[in-house]
């Protein structure tokens, strides 16, 4: 089966493997590729997620992103809308804390899209996102637009 769009592969740190496993099976669904005393393959809606087991982890640094402080490192995915609405009443429901709760981030302006943040048992920032419209993935805002309030 060929692929219009490339696959990521994206290999973080964790300190629990077992919770680790827990979290990226149980609350975000994913399945398990290969893996070793030391680390596990998860399939990430297609994507390879590779969690590694550390000793310890260092904090991330964060910036502020639309009024919101946003870790530095963080991965994700860009889920259809209807996809991004689903998962966020899904974590809901089962109390997730999160990070950044699920909400709207530019609206009206250019990149325009629906957002969380959650932690994984490691620390690890996670970001789900969508856009109402696909094209406004890598928008830009020109010179004639608002700019932040």
């Amino acid at each position: 089966m060929s692929r219009s769009q490339p696959r990521f592969h994206l290999a973080f740190p964790v300190t629990d493997l077992q919770a680790a496993r827990d979290f990226y099976t149980t609350v975000l669904g994913c399945g398990i590729g290969r893996e070793a005393p030391r680390w596990i393959d998860f399939d990430f809606q297609g994507h390879q997620i590779t969690a590694h087991l550390v000793a310890s982890m260092d904090v991330a640094d964060a910036n502020a992103v639309d009024g919101d402080r946003v870790p530095a490192r963080h991965f994700g995915l860009i889920l259809a809308w209807d996809e991004w609405e689903s998962l966020a009443t899904r974590l809901k429901a089962r109390g997730t804390r999160f990070l950044i709760g699920p909400k709207v981030r530019f609206p009206g302006r250019a990149g325009e899209q629906a957002t969380l943040f959650l932690l994984d048992p490691a620390g690890n920032a996670l970001e789900f996102k969508s856009f109402r419209d696909d094209s406004q993935v890598f928008a830009r805002e020109s010179a004639a637009s608002p700019g932040p309030d």
